[in-house]
Parts: structure tokens; C-alpha cells; sequence
């Protein structure tokens, strides 16, 4: 996992000369929750930054993924699936994450189900400004049993909005991933880049290391648990390793709102608290390229996602 270290605005050393035909631009993924944006995420940057689950409101932060293929560098924002249902003090914090990121980008991919277009997919189109270059990427193709009932539905959405283009594809298949980079090059301005080459997100190590765990707390308990559930990481230390180049040791609290939910968290003797952490260790060894331990807590908050401060507190913008 390479992060960025630096503002990319005002890196200069090694710039490619943007009069040698560089590209970059600000690429924004939107759409309702649960239409596989963190999924598209990964597959256009080729690595996995942003945390997947079935569980709807899984993104949580704007993420910064970073693509650079030949002369041009794409720095997509994945945002979270904007909330309509419930106005907490937390979903008022992932829509802001959203409102922000639509704000100042040069393309927008509004993400959708292929042939579905629901009420919550309509909160967020109005987002969207006149005139700004959007893509409608249609996920979730190979879900479509017959390919030719997405030509009504095409014309029903164009109807809707002035989309510059229509991406049909699934964000699982990598050629569809690349064939989607080729269609967004030409929107991104003529300009040096923002990060350097290898430089894959902006987010900070300790940042991926809580969302894995999320991911694997999210993964293990199902429905069972509410999405409220968060993670904290107490601790992010680096040693000499003995075994190994890189030695991570990590100390993480998982914060839920009922004793119940701790209940289910910690399993019987211990074991889901076990598992998380075993799975979030071997993700986390393979991403940081280190020999990872882990520990995690399980502490109770009621009311924290209705709790402006709290929601802060916890790293929420």
C-alpha cells in the first residue's frame, strides 16, 4: 500500500511537464448506498483502499483512490451512499462527506443498478450541478437478464438528466474497469500531477487499518449488528521487525450503542473477537507489506451516532 505524504498541489520535484501532454483531474463516484461504489473504487485504482460489505452505509469518508496509467492520473473520491431515511448526527456527516466531494470535481460517475433507478438514486441526481460532465455507469450488469430492456430505461434516464455518456459494466470485471478509465481520460485537464506515480490513496495507514477492521466486524456479524457500529484506532505503531522488514503493532476499540450488541460482537468464549481480529490481520499484513499484531476492544456508547461531538470525536467530518 503506497499513501501520499505530502499536499498534492504543491509537490513539484519529479512533476512530469504538463506541455509533454499530461492529465490530471478530480473524479467523483456518487450514487445511493449499496450500488458498489467502494467495489468500483478498487477496481479502477487496482487495489483494494475502500472497505466492501452487503451492509448498506459501508463507506463512511470520502476516499481518495489514485490511478496513474501512462500520461494521465485519475484521483477518484469515493463517497458514502447518501442517506435519506434517518437525519442523525452520523448520516448528517456522510451526506456533508458527499455535498463536498460534488462540489469542485472536472467529472462526476454517477453510480446506479443497471435497469433500476429508485427514489434514493433520485436524492442524489439532484445533487448533481448543471453542466458538469457526468457519466452514467450502470453497475451490476451481468445481473441483467435480458440486455435489450435496458434501452427504455436508458432513455427514461436520459430524459432525467443530460448525462454525457453511458458506461453499462460490472465493477468485478477488470476489463470493464480499464475500458471505463479510456472513456473518463479525456475529461481530465491538461495539468502536472497532483501525486506521484506509485502513490495509490491519501489516506494514512492508521486510517486503512480501522476500516479493515470495520470491514471484517461488518462481514462476520451480518444484519445482526447496526451500521452504527464503528471502529477507533487507539494505537499505530511501527518497530523493528525480527522476522520481517516492517513490524505493525495495532490497538483498536470497536464502539457499539447496547450491550447486546458487545454480546454479539465478542461471540461465545470470544470467538468472533478472535476471528475479526485473525482476519483483519492477514488483510492488513498483506496491504502494508509488515508482520501485524492486533488487539481489539469492545466498549458500549449509546447514542453515539446522534451525538454531534461524539461523532466527531470519532473521526467524522
Amino acid at each position: 500500500m503506497t499513501t501520499a505524504t505530502n499536499d498534492p498541489k504543491n509537490q513539484e520535484a519529479g512533476q512530469p511537464d504538463p506541455g509533454a501532454g499530461t492529465r490530471c483531474g478530480l473524479i467523483a463516484i456518487v450514487g445511493r448506498p449499496n450500488v458498489g461504489k467502494s467495489t468500483l473504487l478498487n477496481a479502477l485504482v487496482g487495489q483494494k483502499i475502500s472497505i466492501t460489505s452487503n451492509k448498506a452505509q459501508t463507506t463512511r469518508h470520502r476516499i481518495t483512490g489514485i490511478r496513474t496509467r501512462g500520461d494521465a492520473q485519475f484521483v477518484f473520491v469515493d463517497t458514502p451512499g447518501f442517506q435519506t431515511r434517518h437525519q442523525s448526527a452520523l448520516n448528517r456527516s456522510l451526506n456533508k462527506a458527499v455535498l463536498g466531494a460534488v462540489g469542485d470535481v472536472d467529472l462526476v460517475l454517477f453510480v446506479v443498478e443497471a435497469g433500476r433507478f429508485t427514489p434514493a438514486d433520485a436524492a442524489v441526481l439532484k445533487l448533481l450541478k448543471p453542466g458538469l460532465p457526468t457519466l452514467l455507469v450502470a453497475n451490476k450488469l451481468d445481473r441483467v437478464r435480458r440486455r435489450a430492456d435496458l434501452a427504455p430505461w436508458l432513455q427514461q434516464m436520459q430524459a432525467l438528466h443530460a448525462f454525457s455518456e453511458f458506461v453499462p459494466m460490472s465493477a468485478n470485471a477488470a476489463a470493464d474497469a480499464e475500458r471505463l478509465l479510456d472513456i473518463c481520460e479525456p475529461y481530465l485537464p491538461a495539468q502536472p500531477w497532483w501525486y506521484g506515480p506509485d502513490e495509490l490513496t491519501d489516506r494514512s495507514e492508521r486510517f486503512l487499518a480501522g476500516e479493515v477492521v470495520r470491514e471484517k466486524l461488518f462481514r462476520l456479524t451480518g444484519d445482526e449488528l447496526p451500521y452504527t457500529s464503528t471502529v477507533v484506532v487507539d494505537r499505530f505503531d511501527e518497530e523493528p521487525g525480527r522476522t520481517a522488514e516492517r513490524m505493525v503493532r495495532i490497538a483498536a476499540t470497536i464502539v457499539v450503542e447496547r450491550d447486546g450488541h458487545k454480546a454479539m460482537v465478542i461471540g461465545e468464549g470470544g470467538e468472533r473477537l478472535k476471528r475479526i481480529g485473525t482476519e483483519a490481520r492477514r488483510e492488513l499484513e498483506r496491504l502494508l507489506g509488515a508482520k501485524v499484531f492486533i488487539e481489539l476492544w469492545v466498549k458500549v456508547r449509546s447514542g453515539w451516532a446522534d451525538d454531534d461531538a461524539r461523532v466527531r470525536s470519532f473521526g467524522y467530518e
